[in-house]
């Protein structure tokens, strides 16, 4: 069934944060518990933690020390939409958060687009917008860390992320 959902709650991030995660929108977990990635079986922690060699936590306070720790932000591209539980797929008259707020507020080097809808959607949406006003900032679709993917290893996820997160310098020495 489709409902029109409002995300509900709003960023992290910080003057120091170099890397945005855009998801699409939350799903019905992240929503009830008013943060990110907080369905039990969703992999962004657990990868989060593995990159970083460091303890997110599980609750969104301890999450958001976190990840601005680690110089990321969190984010979603979408801030209302028709949807149907939590299936990107189902996503009908998205309305948009305004990304451009937080590209103009903190040295954000890259923007990882955490699935292929969440990627769609800032590149056809957002992206055109930004560089029309003189923002451009490379932006990475990567694999959804949804339950739905859990079936694969979390080796390779861990060492994309990895990889593009030291591309913005934000993984020090031996990270």
């Amino acid at each position: 069934m489709t409902e029109h959902v409002v995300h509900g709650f709003g960023p992290v991030w910080d003057d120091a944060s170099r890397v945005l995660v855009l998801g699409s929108m939350p799903s019905p977990k992240s929503r009830e518990q008013g943060f990110y990635y907080m369905h039990p079986r969703n992999r962004f922690w657990p990868m989060m933690a593995a990159v970083f060699h460091d303890d997110p936590g599980v609750s969104p306070r301890q999450r958001a020390a976190f990840v601005l720790r680690h110089h990321v932000a969190l984010w979603d591209v979408l801030a209302s939409c028709d949807i149907s539980g939590a299936s990107d797929g189902s996503i009908h008259n998205p309305e948009l958060n305004d990304i451009e707020m937080m590209l103009r507020g903190a040295p954000i080097r890259l923007v990882l687009a955490t699935g292929s809808k969440a990627g769609q959607l800032y590149a056809r949406l957002i992206e055109p917008g930004l560089r029309r006003r003189g923002i451009d900032v490379e932006m990475m679709t990567l694999a959804s860390t949804s339950p739905a993917n859990a079936a694969k290893s979390l080796d390779d996820p861990v060492s994309i992320y990895r990889a593009a997160f030291a591309r913005a310098g934000v993984l020090g020495e031996g990270d």
